[in-house]
């Protein structure tokens, strides 16, 4: 007797110390769950791309002291050393002649230098707007390779569900054919059903770790315990619910947009380098020489200790080059007209893009309602079919079509909400209004595993 209660005892604190356990681990499992945001996290420190921009904007910011150096002083350092031979006085004579100048420049007039100057000014405001670029491509990969993931974690499990019944069905039908009560024909078609899914398992699996591999590429994480998508969260359309007003957004802050600008201002910038390259230019010059000899040169042809200082103006005045200024205005005037075309083809695609995502929010709220609609209905019709087989009105067949109808309403709900999720990332990114607002409200959809 004792002997019992000692075992139960035992299998008491053996039940407690299991869900103690499987309580730390879901907890431990919890913290370690990735979210969108987390992803992005990770993606700002390992994607290529995303470094390589960094590394981009880091060389545009150079630009600005290009372009402030064209107008600032210059100073410079020359030094000569040579051997001169002298017969100037009937007398061979020979020594080493050394020489320096210290020479500083500092321009007082120079239209030239002057739009260089803006012209860099510009290309390193392009770089800031290519790295913006390169951040919201960013966001907007790391969401379709996250919910991606989710899309075929979610095929998965579906599939190995939809797996799970037609097994059932098909023990079910063979258990009745074997006790005369079922037809060969419901065998068969259960078996081929399953030998169906067989395959549509294969391809879950390998679609599941081709999203995983894409994943870990972009975030340099593994796609393990990322958090799954809430179910019933409520859908809204997009604000302001116009797409006038999102594409006159896009067409003023998208970065493809704000990128093409520049580039159109720098190509003008060009056009203003060359139209007054045939200016003259005016610069203070000041600078300082010394000369020494030694040997037995005559101070006539290399003197000995010459000190010289110089300061004065500088007038310059091109007047012909052989025609090349005139063909490269020609040519900036041709690269204006060709970003000046860029830039509209570029607001066309912003536009087109941007009514692609705002028809995908728009609609994804009534579709989203017709699938929870669907899968509702689908469900239902499983269980009426279900208990018709069980009366003897409707066949095993009725009811493995039933639930491939309810399995597939299943998939579609989730693939509706994927969709209704990028299509708001998207619609962000195309109106370059994508931020850490927006990524945590599409990050709200989630929670931890």
């Amino acid at each position: 007797m004792k002997r019992k209660h000692k075992t139960a005892r035992w299998a008491v604190c053996m039940a407690l110390a299991l869900q103690v356990f499987s309580t730390q681990a879901q907890a431990q499992a919890q913290a370690q769950a990735l979210d969108l945001v987390g992803a992005y996290e990770q993606a700002l420190r390992h994607d290529p791309a995303k470094l390589a921009a960094d590394e981009a904007l880091l060389a545009g910011r150079e630009k600005l002291v290009q372009g402030d150096s064209l107008l600032k002083p210059s100073v410079g350092l020359q030094a000569n050393l040579g051997r001169l031979g002298d017969r100037s006085s009937g007398v061979d004579s020979s020594g080493t002649l050394r020489q320096a100048t210290l020479q500083l420049t500092q321009p007082l007039y120079d239209a030239t230098a002057r739009a260089g100057k803006q012209q860099l000014h510009q290309q390193a405001r392009l770089a800031e707007t290519r790295f913006d670029q390169a951040q919201q491509g960013l966001t907007q990969r790391v969401a379709e390779v996250y919910l991606g993931v989710l899309q075929a974690q979610e095929a998965l499990r579906v599939t190995l569900a939809e797996k799970t019944a037609i097994a059932m069905q098909r023990d079910r039908a063979q258990a009745r054919f074997e006790v005369g009560r079922g037809k060969v024909t419901d065998l068969q078609e259960a078996q081929a059903r399953y030998d169906q899914i067989l395959s549509k398992e294969i391809n879950a699996r390998s679609m599941l770790e081709l999203r995983s591999a894409q994943f870990e590429e972009t975030t340099g994480s593994r796609a393990e315990a990322l958090a799954s998508l809430v179910p019933g969260q409520a859908v809204k359309p997009p604000e302001p619910d116009s797409l006038l007003a999102w594409q006159l957004k896009g067409e003023e802050q998208s970065s493809a947009v704000r990128a093409q600008r520049s580039q159109l201002e720098i190509a003008e910038a060009e056009i203003g380098k060359y139209r007054v390259s045939g200016r003259p230019t005016l610069s203070l010059v000041a600078s300082y020489s010394a000369k020494e000899q030694s040997g037995d040169l005559s101070p006539v042809a290399a003197p000995d200790n010459n000190r010289s200082g110089y300061i004065g103006l500088q007038f310059n005045m091109p007047l012909y080059s052989g025609g090349g200024l005139d063909s490269k205005e020609r040519e900036s005037h041709a690269r204006r007209r060709e970003a000046e075309q860029a830039l509209a083809a570029t607001k066309r695609d912003v536009r087109l893009q941007v009514q692609d995502a705002y028809l995908t929010v728009r609609t994804g709220v009534s579709r989203i309602a017709a699938a929870e609609q669907s899968l509702v209905s689908a469900r239902t019709a499983l269980e009426a079919t279900t208990l018709g087989r069980d009366v003897g009105t409707r066949t095993e067949l009725d009811v493995l079509d039933a639930q491939q109808r309810a399995f597939a309403a299943e998939l579609e709900l989730v693939q509706m909400r994927l969709d209704y999720l990028l299509g708001r990332v998207r619609l962000a990114v195309a109106a370059g209004e994508i931020g850490d607002a927006e990524l945590r409200v599409v990050n709200s959809w989630l929670a931890t595993p």
